[in-house]
């Protein structure tokens, strides 16, 4: 029973209640969302007369607060409370305010209903639920500690040490004894052959190396461990071994959940690894913003040079430099045989600053070469994905000389791809979403048929499922990507169930207190992006030349808008083209506020200009919707739009240039998963107003280090931009000091060697729990491939069946 409505019907708000729900069953609106509810109780308190009080602390303002959606459903209502986050209770409640609560299938049945595909007659629909299968792996219960997966993990696996110790005790036993490198042995050896007689020689090392000098190097007693029964790989240096030795030894006699840790970071087993990418025109210059291609490629490159750095100095650490063992990083991604200029048709690419990583491009399998031999959608890449896996493995295990150690996807296609490949290779997967499209558009789910023809929601939503539920680990960059705010749910928390009608519904889709998440957030790459004060740093032409480009050069390829005062502070912002990042929302907002105009011009880069030159629906759409804008609100002299793809150290500097002009960078989207575009402009110094909607409340501090803003409402937005501008006017000093908490901020937080160091703890942990608990997930993995087989496989196909006829 939720006590939000039995304490509304216990009160004197019942007629409110009451009222209420009969003003929304005249509605035309039959659906209502988090912020339809909002505003439909506001508009019912101003037309009644309520008092603010009333509004937001009596017992029907705070069932509000907490009803995520209402559906009108006939004579009753349907209401999905969250009393709590990652947890919902569904109720219908009758025109008298009797309630029934109702199950998950029921609401499913409802919001068939509501779109007109609920058929009894025709029998049921297929339904998909998890939930069995996560009864073989330990719960987090309490909702604070969602996405510290590894975290509860060692203390299970330690507390299972310390409750069973013989049974994991021979399991540790068993894996440390599996290790080896190109068929060469490491940590330990047949010497060694029980448990009981490793503890025995860790004793008898610890003497040795105690007898040693601390920086003895490893090579100069290697042979004397090696007639104990240790090879290399516990450490580079005599004490370097000692501390390894002793923490195993700690561990052996009172093992905790920090120890653990402590030792399996140690371990060295992760040599080779492949970050998928598919989709998007994937390069080192000349890529970013074409369509698909983001945040999501800067990420990647820059994971891939500070995991071989991390690899480097953990290999080292370990002692392997005399085995002659090196790190191997590969970016998975397809070969684009028309490149369009770009090095997206070549084979291999060197990642620029590394010793051994690479971009290897597998090309898609020449089904219809019109289609193949260009760019394709992420939309509508499905079809080529099993074959490029086959493709893909033929080719990685040829550059590796060998299986990856580690395999983590990026995006739904490379999480997809991520699962085929684990699952041959039998490789430990991780995947990052970077965004899910289910909660980019509203409604996607249930009017996926309307949508299919240009999304391919029912392939997509597919996948997902697979490769969530398949991933040994889940990344996310923030806490509320998995579960939301208390007040709106999460990304993967949307997939938790959600119907796609003729389709399937989708009962219990992930497990949200699953161990397998993981909140870990990126880095910014600090050699290109670092803050405008370091001018020792900085290239003068460069800072000139985009100076220029940004403010008063006329070059109509690159540029459209001029300024009539150039000296006005700056407004930027830099994105995609595409409906999602809502840069003619921007536009918008700086065209109906003339109060704005006067304290900024606006300045955005958005990759191109003119329609001729892009074929993607999407992208077209906001062209002509910034055109129509500037028209409207006669922006010219106080904008302007540079159509160009920038380098990306172009792109540092320009961060700077508008920092040069005490400026301010504006990221408008009306959701954002994380928000790399933020960390890059408050490194650099600008102060910095980022969407509420997404990884940017986790970012920023409200007010301390940056701002908040609510793109769907685009007077309060702009009234905190000119609050920011009116401040500084008075207070000079204010835009330093935003500006240098904005800087502290990331380099506290946001740093790519805090990130690869927890992800290579994170691949060991989760190796050593794949390694025990293999035979408990073979259920899961049989179920996931039937998904794959008799869902994702027919409709990928029937997709490729109409690119064949192109």
């Amino acid at each position: 029973m939720s006590h939000l409505l039995q304490s509304v019907l216990n009160s004197n708000n019942k007629l409110d209640l009451r009222q209420f729900f009969g003003e929304l069953r005249l509605k035309e609106q039959r659906y209502l969302l988090r912020n339809d509810i909002e505003r439909a109780f506001s508009d019912y308190c101003k037309q009644h007369q309520k008092s603010q009080e009333f509004q937001h602390h009596s017992p029907l303002g705070q069932l509000i607060d907490y009803t995520q959606e209402l559906i009108v459903d006939g004579e009753s209502i349907c209401a999905i409370i969250r009393p709590k986050i990652a947890d919902q209770e569904v109720y219908r409640i009758h025109e008298d305010l009797s309630y029934d609560a109702i199950t998950v299938q029921d609401l499913l049945d409802t919001r068939d209903r509501f779109v007109g595909h609920y058929r009894p007659q025709d029998g049921d629909v297929f339904e998909i639920d998890f939930e069995p299968f996560y009864d073989y792996s330990p719960s987090i219960r309490d909702p604070k500690n969602i996405g510290k997966g590894v975290e509860f993990l060692n203390r299970y696996l330690s507390s299972k040490l310390f409750q069973d110790p013989r049974e994991w005790q021979e399991t540790l036993f068993q894996f440390l004894s599996l290790h080896s490198y190109n068929g060469l042995k490491l940590l330990i050896n047949p010497r060694i052959k029980t448990w009981e007689q490793l503890s025995d020689r860790v004793k008898q090392a610890i003497s040795f190396t105690s007898q040693r000098p601390e920086s003895d190097p490893y090579d100069s007693f290697r042979f004397d461990l090696q007639d104990l029964g240790f090879e290399p790989g516990w450490g580079n240096t005599a004490g370097r071994v000692r501390d390894t030795l002793n923490i195993l030894d700690e561990l052996i006699d009172s093992p905790n959940d920090q120890v653990l840790e402590t030792f399996v970071s140690r371990i060295p087993m992760i040599f080779r690894i492949v970050l998928v990418s598919v989709h998007g025109w994937f390069g080192q210059e000349g890529v970013l913003g074409r369509p698909d291609t983001g945040g999501q490629v800067v990420y990647v490159l820059d994971q891939a040079r500070s995991l071989e750095k991390q690899l480097q100095a953990e290999l080292h650490e370990a002692g392997l430099d005399v085995l002659g063992v090196h790190p191997k990083v590969i970016v998975l991604t397809r070969l684009i045989p028309n490149a369009e200029g770009t090095r997206c048709n070549e084979r291999l690419e060197k990642i620029w600053g590394t010793d051994d990583a690479w971009i290897l491009r597998v090309p898609f399998r020449e089904f219809n070469p019109k289609v193949t031999q260009n760019w394709i959608s992420r939309f509508e890449i499905w079809p080529y994905l099993e074959t490029f896996t086959l493709d893909a493995e033929t080719e990685l295990l040829a550059e590796f000389k060998g299986s990856p150690d580690l395999i983590v996807g990026n995006y739904s296609d490379g999480n997809i791809v991520a699962f085929l490949l684990s699952r041959r290779l039998k490789v430990t997967q991780f995947n990052v979403a970077h965004a899910l499209e289910k909660s980019k558009y509203l409604f996607s789910n249930l009017y996926w048929q309307e949508l299919e023809n240009q999304y391919h929601f029912s392939i997509q939503f597919t996948a997902d499922l697979i490769a969530m539920n398949a991933a040994n680990c889940i990344i996310s960059s923030t806490y509320q990507e998995i579960v939301g705010k208390p007040d709106s749910v999460g990304q993967y928390e949307s997939y938790h169930c959600f119907s796609m009608p003729d389709l399937y519904h989708v009962v219990s889709g992930i497990n949200l207190f699953s161990p397998k998440f993981n909140v870990v957030a990126p880095g910014v790459n600090e050699a290109v992006f670092f803050p405008y004060l370091r001018q020792e740093e900085r290239v003068p032409s460069d800072v000139e030349r985009l100076d220029k480009l940004l403010f008063t050069d006329e070059d109509p390829s690159q540029v459209y808008g001029t300024l009539e005062d150039p000296n006005k502070r700056p407004l930027f912002s830099m994105a995609r083209l595409d409906r999602i990042k809502n840069l003619s929302g921007l536009v918008d907002c700086f065209g109906q506020s003339p109060e704005l105009q006067e304290h900024y011009n606006l300045i955005f880069i958005a990759g191109k200009l003119r329609e001729d030159e892009s074929d993607d629906a999407e992208e077209i759409a906001e062209m002509r919707k910034l055109y129509e804008s500037i028209e409207r609100y006669n922006l010219h002299g106080k904008f302007r739009w540079l159509g160009v793809r920038l380098p990306k150290v172009d792109s540092g500097e320009v961060y700077r240039v508008i920092a040069d002009r005490r400026g301010v960078f504006v990221q408008p989207a009306l959701f954002e998963a994380f928000g790399l575009t933020i960390l890059e402009a408050m490194i650099s110094g600008l102060p910095t107003f980022g969407t509420q909607f997404g990884g940017p409340l986790e970012i920023i501090q409200d007010k301390i280090n940056g701002f908040y803003i609510n793109p769907t409402n685009l007077e309060e937005m702009a009234q905190k931009l000119v609050d920011f501008a009116t401040k500084c006017q008075q207070n000079p000093d204010y835009w330093l000091e935003i500006s240098q908490k904005g800087m502290d901020r990331v380099y506290s937080t946001y740093t790519w060697q805090i990130h690869t160091s927890r992800l290579l703890s994170m691949a060991k942990t989760y190796g050593f729990w794949n390694y025990s608990s293999q035979e408990n997930r073979e259920d899961m993995l049989r179920y996931l491939e039937s998904l794959f087989y008799l869902i994702y496989k027919p409709r990928a196909q029937a997709m490729l069946a109409e690119h064949m006829a192109r």
